[in-house]
């Protein structure tokens, strides 16, 4: 990466010093000692966003369609990392203002100035750690219960310990969490440019930059932002070694797995399965030594033993060592999460009582894809902070699920059969994944489209393809996709109008379903008989 001049700091340093003004008068404790702290974390993270944008948006050779980033493309990043850093840290600080004065103030987080209940519980025990004798490793403790692994614990409890030593200041751990999800753009930008092309690039930074979800968690104490890092670094060096072989690219894949897994072993897991197809699919087998095979199944099984002793801590699992106690914490996460949405709706519960039992858990699945249901999010009640955050995150999930519906097709019509077979596999992973947590988060809201968003970096990815793919070529599925999502959200967002502010006449849910099948049929059968037509 280049080294920052003496230039750099004429901007980077007053705008520090400035901003830790500003975020110190806004917390408790002592101003100065709030202002240091704040302008040292401003400025590290600022000075490492320019490092990376400036590293990442250097020329460099690509193995596809363009051979170097161009100048506009270099700004372009630019432009990507600042709003996403931008956007990040406002919304969190917004939403930590706003939420104790217009949201549900009789919630203790809400009340606080949080977002999430997992962050204001692991914030509240990071700074109970960070403030007491214990040292910062006791948060891989198991009675510190707000954190399964404690990774993400220990971080926040150092960064209080040493950055905020005076006072509780959440916007602290705000600002890390923007910054570590902005830090993911400039290796995002690189690695794809690499493998896919400039166009790609664009395409993915600015979806992964501006997508709703990701904003609202990367302004909050989560643990996605920090996933999407360790994601990005895998990725960076993966396609880093296909293309150059060196020792060093291997790093970054280190640095990323090894933060996954003191944070969320799963998503390490996860990764690791889609670098092994990754391999397998685009016919580099050979490239693999025995010893690169043994480091991937180790870290898989510590990744293993983590995630099993994790979510087994009262050993109330069964045995079947750590294979057996994930399968059973699946099992009885999904008996729960059906059991939740059926008593969380009456209008569920009615549907359960009127479908067979083999129909519910196909059922949760599917409406917990549509999590979160933009029709919902428009007519249901709720104070106004939380209905705009409500329909910009619904907003953001239905722009993209139509691209990643089509991205199945976008991989069977790609030109080169490696990028081909490639994107099929990234599809099942991506769609894989979704189908899960659609399960594993039932109708929740808020859970579903947080455990779907692990995987977001992928998803973006994805999208980018799409979305290129489809300004080249013209196809008609993506346009069809749409038009069937615009029938859906119109029949169904009458429905919700008439259930909550009694607009025109309600249809029967059940009657509203096959007609919107039989529009969705319609079209499908229409779409084929088109494609054949011009082809003959």
């Amino acid at each position: 990466m280049k080294n920052l001049s003496q230039r750099d700091f004429i901007w980077i340093l007053p705008l520090s010093l400035g901003l830790g003004a500003v975020l110190s008068s806004l917390q408790p404790g002592n101003w100065l000692i709030g202002w240091l702290g704040f302008s040292f974390l401003f400025l590290l993270c600022i000075s490492l966003l320019t490092l990376s944008t400036r590293w990442a948006g250097a020329s460099t050779s690509f193995n596809s369609t363009s051979t170097s980033f161009t100048p506009l493309s270099a700004k372009t990043l630019i432009w990507m990392v600042a709003l996403a850093f931008a956007l990040r840290f406002a919304g969190g600080v917004i939403t930590y203002l706003a939420l104790p004065v217009y949201g549900y103030v009789e919630d203790e987080e809400q009340s606080a100035g949080f977002t999430y209940t997992d962050a204001y519980r692991r914030d509240g025990q990071a700074w109970d750690l960070a403030n007491s004798e214990q040292p910062v490793l006791d948060a891989f403790n198991q009675k510190f219960a707000s954190d399964q692994y404690g990774g993400l614990l220990a971080f926040s409890a150092f960064i209080y310990r040493y950055v905020s030593p005076d006072a509780h200041r959440p916007l602290i751990l705000v600002l890390m969490s923007a910054f570590m999800s902005a830090l993911a753009v400039p290796f995002l930008f690189k690695a794809v440019g690499q493998q896919w092309g400039e166009k790609v690039a664009i395409v993915s930074g600015w979806i992964y930059a501006l997508y709703p979800e990701s904003i609202l968690l990367g302004g909050s104490a989560m643990r996605e932002p920090y996933l999407w890092l360790f994601s990005a670094f895998v990725l960076w060096g993966f396609v880093s070694w296909q293309n150059t072989h060196t020792r060093n690219s291997w790093i970054w894949v280190s640095l990323g797995i090894t933060g996954m897994l003191l944070v969320s072993p799963s998503v390490a897991l996860v990764t690791l399965i889609i670098l092994v197809g990754w391999v397998y699919f685009t016919g580099e087998r050979g490239r693999i030594s025995w010893r690169m095979v043994a480091i991937a199944a180790c870290v898989f099984m510590v990744g293993l033993f983590i995630l099993s002793s994790a979510v087994d801590r009262q050993g109330n699992l069964g045995g079947g060592g750590p294979i057996g106690v994930i399968t059973g914490f699946i099992r009885e996460s999904l008996k729960l999460n059906v059991y939740k949405v059926e008593a969380e709706s009456g209008w569920v519960q009615k549907l359960f009582d009127e479908m067979p039992e083999w129909m519910q858990l196909p059922f949760v699945m599917i409406y917990g894809i549509l999590q979160p249901v933009l029709p919902a999010a428009i007519f249901s009640p709720t104070q106004v902070i939380w209905q705009i955050i409500g329909i910009l995150r619904a907003l953001g999930w239905y722009a993209i699920l139509p691209v990643l519906i089509v991205s199945f097709v976008t991989a069977t019509g790609s030109g080169l059969e490696k990028n081909r077979r490639l994107l099929i596999w990234l599809s099942f992973i991506v769609w894989g994944w979704i189908l899960f947590t659609a399960l594993r988060g039932g109708g929740d809201q808020w859970d579903n489209p947080r455990y779907r968003s692990i995987l977001f970096l992928w998803q973006a990815i994805l999208a980018g393809n799409v979305l290129v793919w489809w300004q080249e070529t013209k196809n008609a599925w993506l346009l069809r996709v749409i038009l069937m999502e615009v029938i859906f959200l119109i029949l169904f967002g009458q429905w919700y109008a008439n259930r909550y502010i009694h607009f025109g006449t309600q249809l029967p849910f059940a009657h509203m379903v096959v007609i919107i099948l039989g529009l969705w049929a319609l079209i499908f059968i229409w779409g084929l008989w088109r494609d054949r037509k011009r082809s003959v």
